[in-house]
């Protein structure tokens, strides 16, 4: 090993930091295989990899079955409390406020996930009036899918909705993906302070989320891995070797989404 990887070896970041994955699934994707999607797999790599607790939502709940997804999450929760914390999927086609309803006050939810592109409905609609309601009364936060360039959820479209609902706290999931899309979140969420940037993707690299801190601050981005549709430990890799400071570096990979969380009670 080369003397940085042996320093980072020695140093273990991912077992000195409480690292919390602010974006991860659970479950099988209808569209193609995903190896160990189960929770008891998910829980083995995490374990491997040192981090200690994941935010998740069912691959089911996202993309075919709301009710049941949000059920099955639910369980994954119960099985798993002291690793696992559930996002509640709302699909604006299938009855948002039903679901609200029933999983909006259930501890093993910290917040709500949105999927634009999968449900091929925009963020400003409508229908998606009850999230925001939701979010700016229990101050939990909404992660909502983002893609630069696509007519669902672009960002534009959060900044529209981060006007309208300045109370709510928007985790911007994948900031975008592209670089120009990671540049227009990182100007969204300059003007929103409750606008936090979410890293997960397959083109950001560590070089950007160091610019993210250093435009923003820690405190405003979170570590998020896409697990298990994205490799772990290539998301993790991101963070761990990127040019932040020790305690920049902790913010993200935990503190901040824990000091959220632990303000709306969750």
């Amino acid at each position: 090993m080369n003397e940085l990887t042996t320093a980072l070896w020695e140093r273990r970041p991912q077992q000195a930091t409480r690292i919390v994955d602010a974006h991860a699934h659970a479950g099988p994707y209808s569209v193609f295989f995903i190896p160990d999607p189960d929770p008891a797999g998910m829980i083995s790599v995490m374990d491997r990899c040192g981090v200690a607790h994941a935010m998740l939502s069912s691959h089911l709940a996202i993309q075919l079955d709301a009710a049941k997804g949000n059920a099955a999450t639910a369980e994954i929760v119960d099985r798993a409390p002291d690793r696992f914390t559930g996002y509640l999927t709302v699909n604006p086609w299938q009855d948002p406020v039903a679901e609200l309803d029933r999983w909006g006050g259930d501890p093993r939810f910290g917040g709500v996930k949105l999927h634009p592109d999968l449900h091929e409905y925009p963020l400003t609609g409508s229908r998606y009036a009850p999230v925001w309601e939701y979010a700016e009364l229990t101050g939990r936060p909404v992660l909502t899918h983002t893609y630069s360039g696509s007519p669902y959820n672009d960002l534009p479209l959060v900044d529209e909705v981060a006007g309208r609902h300045p109370r709510a706290t928007i985790l911007a999931g994948h900031s975008g993906v592209t670089p120009l899309g990671i540049d227009q979140s990182i100007e969204v969420a300059e003007r929103h302070e409750r606008v936090i940037l979410e890293v997960c993707g397959s083109f950001n690299t560590g070089a950007e989320i160091a610019g993210m801190v250093r435009r923003l601050g820690a405190h405003r981005v979170v570590y998020g891995s896409d697990f298990p549709f994205i490799d772990l430990r290539m998301s993790l890799g991101r963070i761990l070797f990127s040019d932040l400071s020790d305690d920049d570096r902790a913010a993200v990979l935990g503190g901040t989404i824990t000091a959220l969380l632990g303000r709306t009670g969750a």
